[in-house]
């Protein structure tokens, strides 16, 4: 597993155990532990909380951009991104890695703004 799925994982599971979720299962306990490149799908529903976590940790992993200047929250599958960044840049990547989390179906960005 790369570096981002381990983060990826780490905060999906955090999340899970300090909202009091049910334990793992066994295939996403093998997903965590393997690395062959495969991919075990859950059946349970993608929640906004899972989102906004996983948000959190692609846009902690992504290069150029710091976290901690963006604000995330999920509603209904409906991320809104707020803060300032240092470049239109770094906003359309942060918009991009969103976007590309499973389970979110529209991402607002009217409240990210960039300085430059």
């Amino acid at each position: 597993m790369n570096k981002i799925s381990h983060l990826s994982t780490l905060l999906a599971v955090s999340a899970a155990f300090l909202l009091g979720a049910a334990p793992l299962t066994n295939a996403v306990a093998q997903d965590a532990s393997t690395d062959n490149g495969m991919k075990a799908e859950s059946n349970q529903p993608v929640t906004d909380t899972w989102i906004t976590t996983k948000v959190k940790g692609q846009l902690a992993a992504t290069d150029g951009l710091k976290s901690v200047d963006i604000s995330v929250k999920t509603v209904d599958g409906v991320v809104t991104l707020t803060g300032v960044l240092p470049t239109k840049i770094a906003v359309k990547k942060a918009i991009a890695v969103s976007r590309a989390v499973k389970g979110v179906k529209h991402v607002d960005a009217s409240g990210l703004k960039a300085k430059a």
